[in-house]
């Protein structure tokens, strides 16, 4: 009877450790954790597969991908998510990602979305750039890039720096997608329309916020954030008729996984309603499938027309546009 029993306390112990040693890496940035929502999916995920799932965080996207860049020879992570088009082609010169095309991708209407056709990296959320003004500095708001450099405007506008701010390149990026090379010739005359040039978002905020300018560069979804906390309306948010450019955040299975089924499974489960409808109030981003929104996203702009820049253009030209950006702000 105790050889019994010792007999299944072994396999007992066997099989705890080899689920231990088979659970599922993800590795992402830190407001996956820190926003919530990987409280809302992940055990959904470890429940319905029975999985055993580890989260780790790593700053921001692009230090995220220079870890698992660091660790391409012997991979600690199956999954990473949160790379997004920006750093794509980066990710493939690198090779870190083994390419998998989920069954479900037909799921995501928008085909615009699908930003990476080699399926390295399958995308699970998109936020715009957004003019956000203030309601009582501002009554009515420009509605085209053009109207933004109405005179009436002088001195109206906070941005970020591109240099040193994500949010500043992304809006650097939007001008680049209405006004391809003649993005230097806008600029030039934005000017005027600038009350400063802030390093971060954090700073352009507090400005903002302190009434120093009525309108800010930031997202789309600012006022639903302000409603569904705040309950205040205080604020409006605006995506030029040109269209609005956006981020689309994706995930990737990573090439030496050992876990390449389970890492299937996870990249499927992201384009379910039950991991797509956590989104909004814990990233403050659009999901890609057509799931009901909040009632406080009824207050974000919405993007009737996507601008993107292909990434591998970005690449290319990135260094590029700053130098022409900086000629242009450093002889105003």
């Amino acid at each position: 009877m105790k050889r019994i029993f010792k007999f299944f306390f072994i396999v007992l112990v066997f099989v705890f450790l080899t689920r231990g040693a088979f659970s599922l890496t993800i590795y992402s940035y830190d407001s996956f954790v820190s926003y919530g929502l990987s409280k809302k999916v992940i055990p959904l995920f470890e429940k319905l597969y029975n999985e055993k799932v580890e989260v780790r965080t790593y700053g921001d996207a692009g230090s995220l991908l220079s870890r698992v860049i660091l660790e391409k020879q012997r991979p600690k992570a199956d999954i990473v998510l949160g790379i997004d088009q920006n750093l794509l082609p980066r990710a493939l010169k690198e090779n870190v990602f083994v390419p998998y095309k989920p069954k479900n991708l037909k799921n995501i209407k928008n085909k615009e979305l699908i930003f990476d056709t080699t399926y390295h990296l399958i995308p699970y959320d998109f936020g715009a750039i957004a003019i956000v003004y203030d309601k009582k500095g501002l009554s009515t708001p420009p509605q085209t890039f053009e109207e933004l450099l109405d005179p009436k405007f002088k001195k109206s506008l906070i941005i970020e720096d591109p240099r040193t701010s994500s949010t500043g390149l992304a809006f650097l990026y939007w001008t680049i997608s209405v006004y391809k090379d003649g993005f230097t010739s806008y600029w030039k005359k934005l000017i005027p329309n600038i009350l400063t040039i802030t390093s971060g978002w954090d700073e352009a905020f507090n400005l903002f916020s302190n009434g120093e300018a009525p309108m800010m560069v930031s997202y789309a979804t600012d006022p639903a954030y302000s409603y569904e906390n705040y309950k205040t309306l205080k604020y409006g948010a605006v995506i030029f008729k040109e269209g609005g450019y956006i981020q689309i955040e994706g995930a990737g299975i990573v090439k030496g996984t050992k876990n390449l089924e389970s890492a299937k499974k996870f990249i499927e489960f992201m384009l379910t309603p039950e991991f797509q409808r956590e989104i909004p109030l814990t990233q403050w981003m659009f999901p890609v499938l057509n799931v009901s929104l909040p009632v406080s996203f009824k207050y974000a702009a919405r993007v009737d027309k996507i601008l993107t820049i292909p990434p591998e253009i970005i690449s290319k030209n990135q260094d590029k546009w700053i130098r022409r950006w900086e000629e242009i702000i450093v002889s105003k």
